[in-house]
């Protein structure tokens, strides 16, 4: 194993430590983080969405802020405005709180279409236009957006294009009863979750270190077969019903091809987590709801018979010869 996964290896065990009852959301995070993109996580309150980002922040020399996302929220409280300084008669950019490595969107669903949009760009192209200038986002910046499923009174549904621009869309359940017992004995122990920087045992990861990780990561060898088989997952998407006639009219749009990308990235820094060279069809799996349950839109008839994009997806992988 290279140094450099070992030290990614030990920052999924550090935060599994922390973050209890969420190891899939914690492996997903980090691989979201190394393949450069953003993630949308949906749960209940009270999973750690919130805990588990910064988290993830605190054991990364990065910086971290939040955003509480409410309906009388404006663009500029994200990107920053022109503030006029009278001292030397000239208008002065602002930086947001969108100006951070790692940020936060909490419950983003509460904000308006013209606040989601000025998100939008900062996730897209990794800059902020302000007063007809541009200025650059961080290299590494990773938005994680929440989104609570139970409450839908003041909440604003997000616009395809947005949803696409999420690397992955997370969905994660209530910890089993073993881990409530975890949590418990955690917190009676140490009164509340310790502060990774307050705990010597882990020595924090560097930037540079991240994107070390992630060059060596996506070098992972991906087949031929393999890529054929990836391709053929995202194209059965678009025609369902080329490999499966009960599929016929259940899904109105597939997934783009930035869900290639997407597999293709995630599938490799999953397998080289994991210990292994080369992606296998475990690998793929392992991603593959994540990454096209929000990029693949039902007809209503789907709708309608009570249908979910996870269930098409596990439609196909029954359906796609494995290479």
């Amino acid at each position: 194993m290279s140094e450099i996964r070992e030290k990614i290896v030990n920052l999924t065990q550090y935060m599994d430590k922390k973050i209890i009852g969420q190891k899939e959301m914690v492996r997903k995070m980090i691989i979201t983080m190394l393949a450069e993109g953003h993630a949308l996580v949906e749960g209940a309150p009270g999973l750690a969405k919130t805990k588990a980002i910064k988290t993830l922040a605190d054991c990364v020399s990065a910086s971290f802020n939040r955003i509480q996302f409410t309906p009388d929220l404006l663009p500029a409280d994200i990107t920053g405005s022109e503030i006029y300084v009278s001292q030397k008669g000239e208008f002065e950019f602002r930086q947001g709180p969108v100006f951070a490595n790692l940020v936060l969107a909490d419950e983003i669903n509460r904000a308006p279409a013209k606040v989601q949009s000025a998100l939008l760009e900062a996730m897209a192209e990794r800059q902020v236009s302000v007063g007809g200038q541009r200025f650059k986002l961080p290299k590494l910046f990773m938005v994680m957006a929440t989104q609570n499923p139970i409450e839908h009174e003041g909440t604003y549904n997000l616009p395809e294009a947005q949803l696409d621009r999420f690397l992955m869309y997370i969905r994660i359940d209530q910890p089993t009863a073993a881990d409530e017992h975890k949590i418990l004995d955690l917190v009676r122990k140490e009164g509340t979750f310790v502060n990774p920087n307050e705990d010597t045992r882990f020595d924090k990861l560097e930037i540079k270190d991240i994107e070390a990780a992630t060059k060596e990561a996506l070098g992972t060898y991906l087949s031929k077969e393999m890529e054929e088989y990836l391709v053929q997952l995202i194209v059965a998407t678009r025609h369902p019903e080329k490999y499966d006639e009960t599929l016929s009219g259940l899904v109105m749009y597939g997934a783009s091809p930035r869900a290639t990308i997407a597999l293709d990235r995630c599938a490799k820094i999953n397998a080289w987590i994991s210990g292994r060279d080369f992606v296998t069809p475990e690998d793929i799996h392992a991603v593959i709801y994540d990454i096209l349950r929000h990029r693949i839109i039902l007809s209503f008839e789907a709708q309608a018979e009570g249908y979910t994009s996870d269930d098409i997806i596990t439609k196909l992988l029954n359906v796609v010869p494995l290479p």
